[in-house]
């Protein structure tokens, strides 16, 4: 097998790590789990689990935020969409993305702008700004979910200061907390890490260390192109084979000790962070950002009506017969889940790792990897 979606130079680096992979020593089956939506993209696109060796397992791990955005969040962009004379703003994949509601009912944002509503999708905050900035007359919610590369440019727009119409719809997580639940289970499912590159771009690797000098466990931090991924699949794979754990920065010429000092700076000033619920989970503590109580006249919970009832905090329930809850965390492979290709689809998603491109199920059905019977 090779390697694809490489050329010259990197396909030259690529293929060295992997010969450097080929060559040790490996008896047992090892775990490696990623946390990235775009790692596990260029994996599967790539076609790197078929060119390692069959000792190496690869798993997607909880590196899809639309995946993990709570029911009660979405469901709550709905209402407000459907109810109120609005216009909602989101992020292109959160539009698909269903809820378990009665049959009949709007399940999605996509099927509430079909029914009338002003839902629109976006792809950065700063055309959110620029939307409520064309009609001051009107209100404007961001519905904004994300991890903190998508949550730092929310706190940058609302420390910078938005329109008096413009308000946000806040569901955005930290990535770190998920993978310290799965390290204090029974089982966590793996037995290395590869951390998210663009995460701690912003953050910092340091928000990894806990996972070498707290668990044992080998890790380092990858970005989305092949050679960087497989450089820290080697690494991890030596730190194994050597008994010597630690975290391993391949993705030197982007990730900087301490990260970016103001992004962090902006979201420690615009936001807060407490427990959240992640959709499949349930409850994480310290994983969630809540806008920050001074910023509260932009922040549409304060704004609007509350639609998010309790009984929708069903521990972020799947829709019956979805697996996508044990795909998030590693448990089985996407192609594994009962619905996988079948009923699921990306042109008809039942659970949400079938809507975003970072979703695993969408990024392995989209490669032509068929259910496992």
């Amino acid at each position: 097998m090779r390697i694809t979606g490489t050329a010259g130079p990197a396909m030259t680096e690529a293929l060295q790590w992997l010969e450097r992979i080929r060559t040790l020593p490996l008896q047992d089956k090892v775990r490696i789990m990623n946390v990235c939506g775009g790692h596990e993209r260029s994996v599967t696109l790539s076609g790197m689990r078929s060119a390692l060796p069959e000792q190496i397992e690869i798993i997607p791990g909880p590196g899809c935020p639309v995946c993990v955005c709570p029911e009660e969040d979405i469901y709550q962009a709905i209402q407000l969409a459907i109810h109120h004379d609005i216009t909602l703003v989101a992020f292109g994949d959160m539009l698909r993305v269903p809820v378990n509601v009665a049959k009949g009912a709007i399940r999605s944002l996509a099927e509430a702008r079909a029914a009338g509503a002003d839902v629109r999708p976006i792809a950065s905050p700063t055309e959110a700004r620029q939307i409520a900035a064309q009609d001051p007359q009107r209100q404007v919610v961001f519905f904004a979910a994300g991890f903190e590369t998508t949550t730092a440019p929310v706190a940058a727009m609302l420390v910078e200061g938005v329109p008096d119409n413009l308000s946000v719809l806040l569901s955005g997580r930290l990535t770190w907390p998920a993978v310290a639940m799965l390290l204090k289970s029974d089982d966590a499912g793996f037995d290395c890490l590869i951390a998210p590159g663009h995460v701690a771009t912003v953050m910092g690797p340091e928000e990894w260390d806990f996972v070498p000098q707290g668990h044992g466990i080998p890790a380092a931090v990858a970005g989305f192109n092949t050679e960087s991924l497989l450089a820290a699949t080697y690494s991890v794979l030596r730190q194994h084979l050597e008994g010597r754990t630690f975290l391993d920065n391949c993705y030197a010429g982007v990730v900087r000790p301490g990260g970016n000092p103001d992004a962090q700076a902006q979201l420690t000033r615009a936001m807060n962070v407490g427990a959240a619920n992640w959709r499949g989970i349930g409850e994480i503590p310290a994983s969630g950002f809540f806008i920050h109580p001074d910023y509260a006249h932009s922040d549409a919970r304060v704004r609007f009506p509350d639609y998010s009832a309790d009984q929708r905090r069903r521990a972020g329930q799947m829709p019956p017969g979805c697996d996508c809850a044990r795909v998030v965390l590693g448990r089985i492979y996407p192609n594994q889940c009962r619905l996988y290709g079948s009923a699921c689809t990306p042109r008809h998603p039942i659970g949400p790792c079938m809507v975003s491109d970072e979703g695993a199920c969408r990024i392995w059905l989209s490669s032509g990897v068929e259910y496992a019977a």
